[in-house]
């Protein structure tokens, strides 16, 4: 009798969660729906002859991106746009507020810096090698030629070294750079999938 009281105990965890979270989508999809089903419009001819399911979270759905559409481009654009503009006739923090912008950007912005994930040889024997990442091939706006700038991460931390090595000194490596991210700032404790 203990077994099949357990047994039941055990099948209540399994379906419990399941029929709770689909309860609670299927309410909250039915309120939504019905929110629109009682406006005075649905209520009139030739509206009130049809049933449309979902018309109301399709309805709410489509507002609220709309909102935050409006809001990026009439409220956070121009607040931004004018900031900027602020921190632009400020010297010093204009030097510090654009490196991390541009740092922050290269992690999670549209255009991702640390894509290329190499190894470094540190010394001329190869026996010394640090994790990196290529941040930029071309370096002759700064008078550099056949040498390359290299991203390295430390452990622990936020910051990191910028090595400029010859191409000749990496390997690239085929793993996924933002597992190669957590590895180094880990010390190498994450495992890699």
């Amino acid at each position: 009798m203990k077994k099949l009281f357990r047994y039941f105990l055990q099948g209540l965890l399994y379906i419990a969660p399941i029929a709770v979270t689909i309860y609670v989508i299927v309410s909250t999809f039915t309120w939504l729906d019905g929110l629109l089903r009682n406006l005075e419009i649905f209520n009139r001819e030739p509206f009130s002859q049809f049933s449309f399911p979902g018309l109301g979270f399709l309805t709410i759905l489509i507002t609220v991106t709309l909102v935050g559409s409006l809001g990026q481009r009439l409220i956070t654009a121009p607040i931004s746009a004018f900031f900027n503009r602020m921190l632009e006739k400020a010297p010093l923090i204009k030097v510090i507020y654009s490196s991390v912008k541009d740092l922050l950007s290269a992690f999670v912005g549209k255009e991702r810096k640390f894509d290329k994930p190499v190894l470094v040889s540190l010394d001329d024997t190869g026996v010394l090698k640090r994790l990196g990442f290529i941040t930029s091939d071309d370096l002759s706006e700064l008078g550099i030629v056949d040498k390359i700038s290299v991203y390295l991460p430390s452990s622990y931390g936020v910051l990191g070294e910028l090595y400029i090595v010859a191409p000749d000194k990496i390997e690239p490596i085929e793993v996924n750079s933002a597992d190669v991210m957590k590895f180094i700032v880990s010390g190498g404790v994450t495992k890699v999938k």
